[in-house]
């Protein structure tokens, strides 16, 4: 752990942990913003995730942080379960301090006025998945699928299965062992 330098702030953790050559453990969250391009209402038909790449975890320790959250739309969110077959992004309920927010049914409408974010999270505690998304949409006689990915490249997220975490103590200035909920029963 000596050899990880200390967590920076939320706002530059993507790149601290590209840097290091870091995957994403247990869970990826895309965050994407979705809006028409003129007064044409777009018709957001499917979405889809193929996994391109799937291996057994990559080993190592896990590293926690936050890469920060927020923003003045709330996002509308889907979980993937990335260990299946043919993983599907399932669409589900969530909150905004208290206030509930339903889930999204396809087909769905977005505008230049009326934008909305999407979170979507991959989730896995078996595999080492490459992945990325399908948006399938339509508007004005136009339709297309857009590929969601991570810069060109497809999102990596490792299960965590067996593998130490580590949090960063700000106290001591040092990463420290992690006791998880399952393991203390043990």
């Amino acid at each position: 752990p000596t050899a990880v330098p200390p967590p920076p702030v939320q706002a530059d953790a993507a790149s601290w942990a590209g840097a290091l050559g870091a995957v994403h453990a247990g869970e990826t969250g895309v965050h994407i913003t979705l809006q028409g391009r003129d007064e044409r209402a777009v018709v957001l038909e499917s979405l889809r995730i193929r996994v391109v790449e799937r291996g057994s975890p990559a080993p190592g320790r896990v590293y926690r942080m936050s890469s920060g959250c927020g923003g003045s739309l709330t996002p509308r969110m889907f979980d993937v379960d990335l260990d299946a077959s043919r993983p599907v992004a399932r669409s589900v309920a969530g909150n905004d301090s208290g206030e509930p927010i339903e889930a999204v049914a396809f087909p769905y409408r977005v505008s230049v006025t009326d934008p909305e974010v999407f979170l979507i999270t991959g989730r896995t505690v078996g595999c080492d998945c490459s992945w990325v998304a399908e948006l399938t949409w339509s508007s004005g006689g136009r339709s297309g699928t857009v590929r969601i990915d991570d810069g060109g490249r497809p999102f990596r997220t490792s299960g965590v299965r067996g593998h130490s975490v580590l949090d960063y103590d700000t106290a001591t200035g040092r990463w420290a062992s992690v006791v998880e909920d399952d393991e203390a029963g043990s």
